[in-house]
């Protein structure tokens, strides 16, 4: 089973989420955060929008700059800023292996923030590692079990998790 970017991102927040979402056991669809995160990648940067989809990520937005290829990952809050920076970094690992060098940019548009991100050595080895314990997760038989983390209050697999407390 591929990784993707996605998976990146829930890994660094959440293992059980990574499994989840892998099983294609859908979240809450009408939970707020959800509509939240929609709503911001449909409305900011409509004039530069440049969604790039191939193998198996996508990116949110791309653009040139004095020569250099600009991808941009768009994110609704810098909450979960380590998780946004490793999805990036795998992205710029998945172009470099394709002989195509890039830096990044992470977008906070309700923040009106953005911040740099590029490529190195050690964050290969560490995105070699999580995409290790990526495919570990996916071939267990049923999810990790439910630990409570403060992303839970947000989570739109909290009623999945925690419906018995």
């Amino acid at each position: 089973m591929p990784v993707t970017g996605t998976d990146i991102w829930y890994y660094y927040i959440c293992h059980r989420e990574v499994w989840l979402m892998k099983h294609q056991i859908a979240p809450d669809q009408e939970d707020e955060s959800l509509d939240l995160g929609r709503f911001i990648s449909e409305i900011y940067y409509r004039r530069n929008k440049k969604e790039l989809s191939f193998g198996n990520i996508v990116i949110d937005r791309v653009r040139q700059e004095d020569g250099q290829l600009v991808v941009g990952e768009v994110k609704k809050s810098s909450r979960y800023m380590k998780s946004a920076t490793m999805q990036l970094l795998y992205y710029l690992d998945y172009l470099r292996r394709m002989g195509i060098e890039a830096r990044g940019e992470l977008l906070f548009p309700e923040e009106r923030k953005k911040e740099v991100v590029e490529w190195t050595e050690e964050a290969r080895v560490e995105l070699e590692r999580a995409v290790k314990e990526i495919q570990r997760i996916l071939r267990m038989p049923v999810p990790p079990k439910p630990k409570k983390i403060q992303f839970c209050a947000k989570c739109a697999y909290r009623e999945y998790c925690w419906a018995e407390e």
